[in-house]
């Protein structure tokens, strides 16, 4: 899928959980967890759907948007153009895994 092809609706579902993710609450650790998933589940590890149950309601919308992104997509978040993003969930996250 090229970015072009995003819909809408996926395109701002994406953007508010990555913004979500650069905080600093259990939200945002359950959105980071989510969207790290998708980015590299071997390296970053997967996604315990029970953890969904700490989501607000708005943000749980979202992350479905964005599942059916990823999966409507068939691809990685970073041929979307969001592996800049994505990077910097990793850098906040998952810093163990950064290379320097």
């Amino acid at each position: 899928m090229r970015p072009e092809q995003m819909l809408p609706a996926e395109k701002q579902a994406l953007d508010n959980l990555l913004k979500i993710a650069q905080g600093d609450t259990g939200q945002s650790r359950r959105v980071a967890d989510f969207l790290l998933a998708w980015w590299n589940a071997g390296q970053c590890g997967s996604y315990d759907l029970t953890t969904a149950w700490g989501l607000d309601d708005d943000i749980m919308e979202d992350a479905c948007v964005v599942f059916r992104l990823a999966s409507r997509a068939a691809s990685y978040p970073d041929t979307l153009g969001y592996g800049e993003h994505f990077e910097a969930v990793v850098r906040a996250w998952r810093p163990e895994l950064v290379k320097e």
